[in-house]
């Protein structure tokens, strides 16, 4: 059977995939493009299933709030190159996935939210809109990691889409809190609060100071040596522990300060980078 041009054309717009792999499906298929296309689509599966061990470190973190029911949800999408992470219809995904996991009933697993429809699309899921997508540009995607929250949460993701906290709070979702998300996610401390450090940990850094205290200050009376022991765990604790750092929009005071002043409280901490699980 001849296959015109118009034909092979009609078949790369639906696809995008190349004119040559569009000709051969619909020679195949002698002319019926609905099995072309399913064809194609399983010739780009037998490819894909031999890269599933490349290296995806790349990609966007999205996170989408349901503001009338208090639900927030964070996805993150992998691939292999940046080009492909700035791809209009990857960008389509990875907002469908985090949008339906805030509004729709939730998901354990990446491979039972990718089960559910696309927003807007009931007729589609977001399992076929990933295997389309990943059928046409020829990399390797992942569904790395979910999570959904029910409450008031602050959010934060950067411009380049890699890094994006939240933090689960007691009040309102004000610029205060906005400006601790960017802090989460700029600094990246360990710890919400001192007490959420092994205490074993904490003793045997002050046995450290104490050593260093005494060897650099050999004439100091003790309760001086206790005083720049204090300090150097304070500046320990600013190092690792949130609610003890130095406010980034005022050093003079300390998240805590700055929590207290604002009427919220923080409850949880969350921080993604890409490709990096925490």
């Amino acid at each position: 059977m001849e296959i015109s041009a118009s034909q092979v054309k009609g078949l790369r717009d639906k696809t995008g995939l190349p004119m040559m792999e569009c000709k051969k499906a619909l020679t195949e298929a002698n002319g019926d493009e609905n099995l072309a296309i399913e064809i194609l689509r399983k010739a780009g599966a037998k490819t894909m299933a031999g890269r599933t061990d490349r290296t995806t470190q790349e990609g966007r973190i999205v996170v989408f709030t349901d503001k009338t029911k208090n639900i927030t949800a964070m996805i993150e999408l992998l691939c292999e190159s940046e080009p492909v992470s700035n791809n209009e219809s990857f960008e389509l995904l990875a907002n469908a996935l985090a949008e339906q996991l805030a509004t729709g009933p939730g998901a354990k697993t990446p491979e039972e939210l990718l089960a559910q429809p696309f927003p807007n699309k009931p007729e589609t899921t977001l399992q076929q809109f990933f295997d389309e997508l990943v059928n046409k540009i020829r990399e390797v995607f992942r569904l790395s990691r979910i999570v959904r929250i029910d409450g008031v949460v602050s959010s934060y993701v950067h411009h380049n889409k890699h890094i994006a906290a939240l933090i689960v709070i007691e009040g309102e979702d004000n610029a205060t809190a906005r400006d601790i998300c960017m802090q989460v996610a700029s600094m990246n401390p360990p710890y919400l609060n001192k007490d959420e450090i092994d205490q074993s940990e904490i003793e045997k850094e002050r046995e450290i100071f104490a050593k260093q205290a005494k060897e650099r200050n050999p004439n100091k009376p003790e309760n001086i040596l206790q005083k720049i022991i204090d300090g150097l765990m304070n500046t320990y604790y600013a190092e690792r522990v949130l609610l003890a750092q130095p406010f980034v929009k005022d050093p003079n005071k300390t998240v805590q300060q700055v929590c207290n002043e604002a009427n919220i409280k923080i409850k949880k901490t969350i921080r993604w980078a890409i490709g990096q699980e925490n």
